[in-house]
């Protein structure tokens, strides 16, 4: 694992500057450079400490299971021709076409966001059909802009930013409104 990066990786997620992050660690900045770019490593300590100020903990820094995909773009997506009915299907979410969904048509202003949703059970979804957006899920944050989609179990606190505004298209099962 590269500490270094994930630490900047968790500090640049967080909106905070080096200098910030020292100063909430009570750390020097040199030594979060130095850090970042695994020239040094931290005492157990320190490192707790400075997790702390980025929000997470040494077990969810830790865990090395893979990320799930979140964002899925054409590439990703699975089309069916029929020639009988002259009709094309196209999957943008694979694996989508199992779950019961309900849809709602969402329009962000800009810079606007939806409201924190709390971790439920279910699943979201959604396709941007302009714009982009800022797909927050518990400490990470994801981008879609149009023509992807992206989809996400619910069961973390999640809400979605908008800096120059978007219109995508919802989906919530069960439906959390």
């Amino acid at each position: 694992m590269n500490i270094g990066a994930k630490l900047k990786e968790l500090r640049v997620l967080k909106g905070l500057t080096q200098e910030e992050l020292a100063d909430r660690s009570e750390l020097s900045k040199g030594f979060i450079s130095q850090l970042e770019r695994n020239l040094t490593s931290p005492s157990i300590a320190t490192l707790t400490d400075i997790l702390q100020c980025l929000g997470t903990t040494l077990g969810e820094f830790f865990n090395e299971t893979p990320e799930e995909q979140i964002v899925f773009g054409k590439a990703d997506y699975f089309e069916k021709y029929d020639t009988d009915l002259k009709n094309e299907i196209k999957w943008i979410i694979p694996n989508a076409q199992k779950n019961v969904m309900e849809p709602i048509l969402l329009t962000l202003e800009a810079g606007g966001s939806t409201y924190p949703d709390n971790p439920h059970e279910g699943e979201e979804f959604g396709y941007v059909l302009q714009g982009a957006v800022s797909i927050h899920i518990g400490n990470r944050i994801y981008k879609a802009k149009k023509g992807e989609s992206f989809y996400f179990v619910s069961d973390k606190k999640h809400f979605l930013t908008s800096k120059a505004g978007a219109s995508i298209l919802w989906v919530s099962s069960p439906p959390s409104f």
